[in-house]
């Protein structure tokens, strides 16, 4: 009896395990839900039943993206549904009948990461990322670096946040993260 009570807390332990992956992982789905387009982002665009209005395009330098027949629309600082919204009310205007547009995200914004890495740069972003990853993507620390903690600039904002590089801070595309130097 005892293997099987050693067997069930396993089980339960594992159970718990999977739990809170499932949780870490509904936060990052979270968070690619309330994402806002920005510069950089590549977006798959689909009409249905019109093949010459639908491909791949980047946000621009502007913001916009310019799509076959309607123009440049507004992208930044839309979420995907508002975007997808504003594209078929544009070709709704004169254009097609009741449009059905689906828009996806083919890559996000890269990253950028500075100071004590052995390879700052800029850096594709994937859904998931935290600052231990993006230290690993730029060659891992330098030896001057101060690993236990970063700076993290969220795109949009105006100030730095300090991210404990232990706790996991979760990166988001646009982000830049800053890595200072110790004292001695």
């Amino acid at each position: 009896m005892t293997w099987l009570r050693h067997a069930r807390t396993a089980f339960l332990a594992l159970g718990m395990a999977v739990l809170g992956m499932l949780a870490a992982h509904a936060d990052d789905k979270t968070a690619v839900v309330n994402y806002t387009l920005g510069t950089g982002d590549q977006l798959r665009v689909i009409v249905f039943g019109e093949a010459d209005l639908s491909g791949q395009f980047t946000v621009d330098d502007t913001g916009h993206i310019r799509l076959p027949l309607i123009g440049q629309v507004l992208a930044a600082g839309r979420s995907l549904h508002q975007f997808e919204g504003d594209v078929a009310a544009r070709l709704a205007q004169g254009y097609l009948k009741d449009p059905r547009v689906s828009i996806e995200i083919v890559n996000y914004r890269p990253f950028s990461i500075i100071g004590e890495v052995n390879k700052p740069g800029e850096y594709p972003f994937a859904v998931g990322m935290n600052v231990l990853n993006a230290v690993a993507l730029a060659g891992g620390f330098t030896y001057r670096a101060r690993e236990g903690e970063v700076y993290i600039k969220h795109a949009g904002s105006a100030e730095e946040e300090e991210v404990d590089v232990g706790a996991g801070g979760k990166v988001l595309p646009g982000d830049i993260i800053r890595v200072r130097e110790r004292f001695f």
